[in-house]
C-alpha cells in the first residue's frame, strides 16, 4: 500500500520533468505469473546496457581500488572521481584501441 502510493507519486513528477524518460527497473516475475517472452526479451535489453555500465563501475572499484576514498575535500574528490570515471572507459576499451596500432 505505502510503496504504490509513493510510486504512483514520483512517477508523476518523473513524468512532469521527463516525459520521454523510460524505466530501466527489470520486470520480476510473481509465484503464480511467470514473465511473458515479451518481458523476458525487455529484461534481456535492459540487462545488456546494466552489464557495461556495471563493468566500469567493477573496474573503478576493483582496479583502481576506489572502494573506500579518504575525504580529501569535495573539489579533490570529484576530480579524482572524473578522472577515475575516464580511465575506467578507457580501459574498458583498450583492446579496441590497440587493434587500430
Amino acid at each position: 500500500m505505502w510503496g504504490n502510493a509513493a510510486y504512483s507519486g514520483q512517477r508523476h513528477v518523473i513524468r512532469q520533468h521527463a516525459p520521454q524518460a523510460q524505466s530501466s527497473v527489470q520486470t520480476k516475475a510473481h509465484r503464480h505469473r511467470p514473465l511473458s517472452e515479451e518481458e523476458r526479451a525487455r529484461n534481456r535489453t535492459k540487462l545488456k546496457v546494466r552489464a557495461k555500465v556495471e563493468y566500469a563501475f567493477l573496474v573503478i572499484k576493483r582496479i583502481f581500488r576506489w572502494v573506500k576514498i579518504r575525504y580529501r575535500g569535495l573539489a579533490k574528490n570529484a576530480h579524482w572521481l572524473q578522472i577515475s570515471c575516464g580511465l575506467a572507459n578507457l580501459y574498458v576499451v583498450r583492446r579496441r584501441l590497440l587493434e587500430g596500432i
